[in-house]
């Protein structure tokens, strides 16, 4: 019977938690505040730990680091509001197995306490500077995933369903030589994900060559693709590599391939149809293994219906399509996207901003981010760059986000309160109808939710 310990100084809502987990087969102590429960994992250990992150006579980062200190091998969960998701990740980088926003249902708990049981940890790995070629990854799909890899590029996997099911597919098609296309807004990070099927793929040891499209001349798309030989045109005044030689055995990201004309996309047709490509000069043909990942964000199928783009190609591209959800579908990572993007501003400006105050966060969550991750990122590195102090306030933010527009109703006579129904009825179908997680999406807690959907008659 695996035994655990409740910190949390609520004792009406500790003695419920620990009522429901001993039905579940939990042998469950509890604690109302930190001195205790500190004189508790002196006296015992326990397998398991579920800790408030805010207790009111302690910081719980440090009780976390107290734990560790005692017995490294046990598992800690964090119950944590949803305002406190950025100091929740920092606790994963200090040791924490994963952690729980309230509010939480009992399936939701169950999980995340039986996953940490399933994964044996003799140590924390605790991370004070960004190493190369380390992973620290939580073995679990309901938590965001850390990884340091790639001399120190961090990325970040969200808690969103929207982000779980782009994380799936990734890992479903990176193991094939399947072509994927990835579709999205702009900013959304397609180059990101198609680095991420590289990267989980049998090619990861060899080169991810990324093409942005949109920015080759028609007239030197040909040599930047294939390459060329001395002297072949007028420039060429040495021999040069394309990209397909350049990518072969590993991967060729083609990002805004809308963008080439219909005579470079009648080469690159022929070039995955057979497997050969001869530089611009030469009558040699080379053999290449290349995987290709195209991206767009336009509609594809809409330029085929125009004869813009060739059906042909356009089928050989998308043997898997991916589209890449915005930001605004996956709302709930945005703290977790915040806090990566600050951590990135920081080590590149040389600072050391620790967060955003409530105010910034509170214009963070009511700015519809048009621009998506990208225009995140700028924000952040931005508002990094103005501030002098520890957080970033709302001056250093620039006024479009502090003042931002409201989304366009659909017809003139939209009202306010239709506008509020139909985004809880998406938040609604977005969660599957799960009350808990559609709150919060929409930023709001479980009763106000309820009361909404009462108020609106939502016969959900």
């Amino acid at each position: 019977m695996p035994n655990l310990l409740i910190i949390e100084d609520d004792a009406a809502f500790c003695q419920m938690l620990q009522k429901f987990l001993t039905k579940r087969g939990y042998e469950v102590e509890t604690s109302f505040n930190a001195p205790d429960a500190k004189q508790k994992i002196q006296d015992k250990t326990f397998d398991l730990i579920l800790t408030d992150l805010r207790l009111p006579d302690y910081d719980g980062i440090q009780l976390l680091t107290d734990i560790k200190s005692v017995n490294p091998a046990t598992q800690v969960i964090l119950m944590t509001g949803y305002a406190e998701v950025g100091s929740a990740v920092n606790a994963m980088k200090k040791g924490a197995f994963d952690y729980i926003s309230k509010p939480f249902t009992p399936d939701e708990i169950v999980m995340v306490l039986d996953n940490a049981l399933k994964v044996q940890v003799p140590a924390p790995k605790i991370i004070e500077e960004e190493p190369e070629e380390i992973q620290v990854t939580t073995k679990k799909s309901s938590s965001p995933v850390l990884e340091m890899q790639h001399k120190g590029a961090k990325v970040v996997k969200g808690i969103s369903e929207a982000s779980k099911k782009l994380d799936d597919y990734v890992k479903l098609v990176a193991p094939t030589d399947m072509s994927v296309l990835i579709t999205g807004e702009s900013g959304t990070g397609k180059e990101v994900t198609a680095k991420a099927i590289h990267d989980n793929s049998k090619r990861k040891d060899f080169n991810f060559i990324a093409v942005d499209c949109g920015a080759i001349p028609k007239e030197l798309a040909t040599s930047e693709f294939f390459g060329h030989i001395k002297g072949s045109f007028t420039g060429a005044v040495e021999d040069k590599v394309g990209n397909f030689e350049a990518a072969n055995k590993g991967t060729l990201f083609l990002d805004e391939v809308g963008n080439l004309s219909y005579e470079n996309q009648i080469q690159l047709l022929r070039a995955l149809q057979e497997r050969k490509i001869k530089r611009v000069g030469s009558t040699k043909e080379i053999d290449v293994d290349v995987r290709i990942i195209t991206a767009t964000n336009e509609d594809l199928t809409d330029a085929v219906e125009k004869g813009n783009f060739r059906e042909d190609l356009y089928h050989r591209l998308n043997e898997f399509s991916i589209e890449i959800p915005s930001l605004e579908d996956r709302f709930e990572d945005l703290m977790l996207f915040a806090e990566n993007f600050l951590d990135k501003a920081n080590a590149s400006l040389d600072k050391n901003v620790k967060g955003f105050s409530k105010e910034v966060w509170e214009a963070f969550q009511q700015y519809r981010w048009p621009g998506n991750l990208r225009e995140l990122q700028n924000v952040i590195k931005r508002a990094v760059l103005l501030t002098a102090g520890n957080e970033v306030e709302v001056t250093a933010l620039p006024k479009e986000v502090l003042q931002p527009q409201e989304k366009p109703m659909p017809t003139e006579g939209f009202s306010k309160s239709e506008f509020e129904k139909e985004r809880i009825i998406k938040a609604l179908k977005k969660t599957n109808f799960n009350k808990s997680k559609a709150a919060k999406l929409l930023q709001v807690t479980r009763k106000t939710l309820y009361n909404k959907i009462n108020h609106y008659n939502l016969d959900l």
